[in-house]
């Protein structure tokens, strides 16, 4: 089958060639007549293929790459889904672990897919144009690789609205329960599939969640923006004597508590808080003496233009953080903002440090989760870091 071609500009192949997945509006010289969403070749400026792509004008990275070699591109983006889920065979049995990524978009070389399993369910992400019109094949493929009955799409977010496209949510095929109970390492979770932050639960920070329950013992937390209280949860597994969740969204905080007493925790262990968190930092006295304190906010900065403010908003955070923190106290403090490098985070936390007057270490720093790898050829996949600190 033979595809629209489009031409780089000279000089403007470098990241193709690295096997980059996006390719800008600028790299293209004269866009062809080609259908918004569909596949097309990408060549050199001197004729030279070097990838398939999908092909979206209205987006300013209107193409994405799926295939860097010849032949047929679904056929080949088939191939890298069926290694990603074959990588997460490898390293998850899924009767202690049942919420796992399975794809993770440009991370397993598939831009513009993601798939979580939940228990029986699949829950899919459609982010770009030319994967949203791939519905149905992506639909078939998953039940090939992975014996799916029931999918569930969930697709929102700013990637979509780049794209021109709305936000779609429900049942692809078969047609489940609205809720999940799955199971992450001994503690368990309700999940809700409708109206839910990505596609239910934050699977990125489960390296970072099992760190908090080994140092819990004993430890009073505080889980700040903790959505459904993964860290919480995490911390009263692991034996602390106390964890609380703040988090400005009462429906999550509503299932952090059903996840509480899900797993037997009583509530005499467990508040929660609906508020702002720089609000609740700032009072002068906290519910409790905290000697352990997680931050994990939304990303502060989603563009290159917020990085100012962002910086600003991540220093007052973690300065108030520590300044209630007594000595012997830990600190595990994220940023998702890929905007904010681990350099550039790093520096941040300093400066809150010296804000607050404070003795700091740095202990360990993120561990990514293996169902969320960073695909080396497209380092944006690797927007999350984390510093677990000892504050003196």
């Amino acid at each position: 089958m033979s595809y629209p071609i489009f031409t780089l500009k000279p000089e403007k192949d470098i990241h193709t060639r690295n096997r980059h997945h996006a390719i800008f509006r600028t790299a293209f010289g004269t866009l062809p007549d080609a259908e918004n969403g569909s596949i097309v070749e990408v060549h050199s400026a001197e004729g030279e293929f070097l990838c398939y792509a999908t092909f979206n004008r209205r987006a300013y990275i209107c193409a994405r790459a799926i295939a860097f070699e010849k032949g047929d591109p679904l056929a080949l983006l088939r191939r890298e889904m069926k290694r990603a889920v074959d990588l997460r065979r490898q390293f998850f049995e899924l009767n202690s672990t049942s919420a796992v990524r399975l794809i993770n978009a440009e991370g397993d070389a598939v831009p513009g897919l993601i798939v979580d399993r939940y228990g029986d369910v699949l829950v899919v992400q459609l982010t770009t144009l030319g994967m949203d019109r791939l519905r149905p094949w992506v639909v078939q493929t998953l039940t090939e690789l992975c014996g799916a009955s029931l999918i569930f799409e969930k697709s929102s977010g700013p990637g979509r609205k780049k794209e021109g496209l709305e936000n779609r949510e429900g049942w692809l095929l078969g047609k489940g329960p609205d809720t999940i109970e799955v199971e992450e390492r001994g503690v368990k979770y309700l999940i809700s599939l409708k109206g839910s932050q990505k596609t239910g639960l934050f699977l990125d920070q489960r390296e970072m969640r099992s760190l908090v329950a080994s140092l819990a013992p004993g430890r009073t937390v505080l889980d700040c923006c903790s959505y459904v209280g993964g860290f919480a949860l995490s911390a009263l597994s692991g034996g602390a004597a106390a964890a609380d969740a703040v988090d400005y969204d009462s429906d999550a905080l509503a299932q952090a508590k059903d996840n509480m007493a899900r797993n037997g925790f009583s509530e005499d262990r467990f508040a929660t808080y609906d508020q702002d968190i720089f609000d609740f930092l700032r009072a002068p006295k906290l519910p409790r003496e905290y000697d352990f304190i997680v931050l994990d906010p939304p990303a502060f900065a989603k563009r290159s233009s917020d990085i100012d403010p962002a910086k600003r908003a991540y220093t007052d955070l973690n300065r108030m953080a520590m300044q209630h923190l007594p000595p012997g106290s830990l600190l595990l403090t994220c940023s998702c903002s890929f905007q904010v490098d681990a350099q550039l985070f790093q520096t941040i936390v300093f400066h809150a440090a010296r804000q607050a007057n404070r003795s700091v270490r740095i202990l360990q720093r993120h561990r990514l989760s293996f169902d969320h790898p960073v695909n080396i050829y497209h380092p944006e996949v690797d927007y999350l870091k984390s510093l677990l600190l000892w504050i003196e």
